[in-house]
């Protein structure tokens, strides 16, 4: 069954009148009518030759010309050339039959009117009669129809939704292909149900989307419905209420691909999400911008700071607050450009102050131009190391010292005990090269105490200690030495502090070896400053900075190691038995510096927890 809508009907209904008060009007002969002067049609006399010989005034009306204009001229004139064959086979009709009938356009010189005319023979005398009515409006009501059907054809024949037409009943009355595909039915199937038949569930939901359909007259929703094949489809479907001459349409498409594409998206996202947030790797995700667009939570832990902190902020500025060149970072970009990864180290100061190690590796458009940086936490690792490294040479040294020690302790016993016994007897004159001997022996004896330092272990005990007066002591002791070299100290120490376990003899030696030094770099004098705070990660954090000349980067990583020094008469082993105590005390020692501006040194040791201390 087709569906007509009610404004084809209408324009079909129109050209069915005109078409009958046309054939009145040409087939009315009677006189009362006087059909030529009043006639509302167009009257038209030609001879034989299709010269016109007389209009009435309603047909030269209707082409807006004189009626002189019009009298004497060719019925060609006024014909566009392409319809001449319409005159031509007018002209071979009328010689077989008495009338012609049909569509003629005539062209007023401004534009194309369509007339359907009635040609007969007039009288013996060779003149021809022909009747003209307007069917312009007509003819474009009728290509409206004839465009409104293909419409029709379109978007309910061809449509690749699936429509149906139903009674108030839900009995369908008419589907499209698309209809019967979607429902595994075909034409005449469809016909003998209704649309409830294959919905699966008649659930709360269902009547409610039915009463909410007749009380709002239309509605657009998703079912579940059961196929005659026993499928499961779901269904997104728009219903209008009378839309057509009191038919109600629905309109049906499958969803079903689309939701199981959706499942398996939302299952993909969920497994990514799963495996992003539970790596023990950081993991950073930025745009062709460099726009960092997410982070999993062990990124957030290592570079301590927070998704919102970070997404949006450009992956230069991060790198420009790592200890990495502006060539490096070009040569980076280049890499991740040409070969479509890179990978390297780099460190980077934590807001705490506390400097980290990274190692990094970058992959270029891993999906939809969002590119992956992967990095770790190499510090524990570089500082183990190190350590490992140190205490080999330790051990070294430790050996070598035990035996020197005992060797030079015993003669320097000797020396000590004659020059002891000769110190009465020494002349005058010769009192300061004695007080240079006793000067120079007393060196040599500190240097090997130190030996003995690192060459056994110390047989030390561990108490809770306040750090912070540790380090008031260690400051007032040194403060008659700092003023002679024109040395002033600056002071931070954190209230409410958390106990330290540690020896307090040996913490001074590590404090007094530490700025001892920095007063000795400023020989033009300047400021010490001296800090102490409570860390995040469960440590206190001792900060000496002096505004010396500053150490060079490549020199930093010899701190601690045994006879290095930078000054003329030093052995190393001051910086190298402080290196020693904090590592027994379980903690580290970082060492920053810029040239010309000076030094730091950053001491971090273990708290003692207590009950509620976080």
């Amino acid at each position: 069954m087709v569906i007509m809508n009610q404004e084809i009907r209408r324009l079909y209904a129109r050209i069915e009148t005109l078409e009958k008060e046309n054939n009145i009007l040409a087939n009315d002969n009677s006189p009362k009518y006087n059909i030529f002067s009043r006639s509302n049609d167009g009257i038209l006399i030609f001879d034989c030759l299709e010269r016109i010989v007389d209009v009435n005034p309603s047909f030269a009306e209707s082409l807006k010309m004189d009626k002189q204009h019009l009298i004497g001229r060719s019925l060609s004139d006024f014909v566009p050339k392409n319809w001449h064959f319409k005159i031509e086979k007018q002209r071979e009709i009328l010689k077989k039959k008495e009338s012609v009938r049909g569509i003629l356009p005539i062209y007023n010189g401004r534009t194309i009117i369509e007339f359907d005319f009635t040609t007969s023979i007039l009288n013996e005398g060779g003149l021809y009669m022909c009747i003209l009515r307007d069917v312009t409006s007509k003819r474009l009501l009728e290509r409206k129809v004839k465009k409104n059907e293909e419409l029709y054809a379109d978007l309910f024949t061809e449509a690749l939704d699936g429509i149906i037409f139903w009674r108030g009943n839900g009995e369908i009355i008419d589907a499209n292909e698309a209809a019967c595909r979607i429902f595994e039915c075909t034409h005449d199937e469809l016909l003998n149900k209704k649309i409830k038949d294959f919905v699966y569930e008649k659930s709360e939901r269902y009547k409610s989307i039915v009463k909410e359909m007749f009380v709002k007259g239309s509605i657009r929703d998703e079912l579940v419905f059961l196929m005659p094949n026993g499928q499961f489809k779901s269904l997104e479907f728009t219903v209008k209420l009378n839309s057509v001459e009191g038919y109600h349409m629905t309109i049906f498409r499958n969803v079903s691909e689309r939701h199981a594409m959706e499942k398996s998206l939302r299952e993909s996202e969920q497994k990514f999400r799963m495996i992003f947030e539970g790596a023990l790797e950081g993991i950073l995700l930025w745009n062709n911008q460099f726009e960092i667009v997410d982070i999993n939570q062990s990124g957030q832990r290592m570079l301590q700071m927070t998704k919102k902190e970070l997404i949006g902020v450009s992956l230069h500025s991060i790198l420009n607050d790592c200890n990495i060149t502006e060539d490096e970072l070009k040569e980076q970009i280049k890499n991740i450009h040409s070969a479509g990864q890179s990978d390297g180290n780099l460190s980077f100061t934590l807001k705490s102050g506390r400097k980290k190690f990274f190692e990094f590796s970058n992959k270029l458009n891993i999906f939809s131009n969002i590119s992956m940086t992967t990095f770790k936490d190499v510090t524990e690792k570089l500082e183990m190391e190190e350590q490992l490294r140190k205490s080999d040479t330790l051990n070294v040294i430790g050996e070598l010292a035990a035996g020197i020690a005992h060797e030079i302790r015993n003669p320097m016993t000797a020396l000590k005990g004659f020059i002891q016994l000769l110190e009465d007897s020494v002349k005058e004159d010769h009192t300061m090269y004695f007080n240079v001997i006793t000067t120079e022996l007393s060196r040599i004896d500190s240097i090997i105490n130190e030996f003995l330092i690192l060459a056994k272990p110390q047989a030390v005990k561990f108490v809770e200690k306040d750090i912070s007066q540790i380090m008031k002591e260690t400051v007032d002791l040194l403060s008659a030495q700092a003023v002679l070299h024109n040395v002033q100290f600056r002071t931070y120490y954190e209230k409410n502090l958390p106990n330290v376990f540690c020896e307090s003899n040996q913490m001074k030696k590590v404090f007094i070896n530490i700025i001892k030094n920095a007063i000795e770099v400023m020989p033009k004098g300047g400021y010490i400053t001296v800090s102490i705070r409570k860390d995040l990660d469960n440590k206190v954090h001792i900060f000496i900075r002096d505004e010396g000349t500053g150490i060079p980067a490549h020199k930093i990583k010899k701190l601690g190691e045994p006879f290095y020094t930078t000054k003329e008469r030093g052995t190393g082993l001051g910086l190298m038995v402080t290196y020693k105590i904090i590592e027994e005390h379980k903690g580290t020692i970082e060492v920053e510096s810029k040239l010309g501006e000076g030094t730091v040194f950053h001491i971090y040791l273990p708290y003692v927890l207590k009950a509620g201390m976080k």
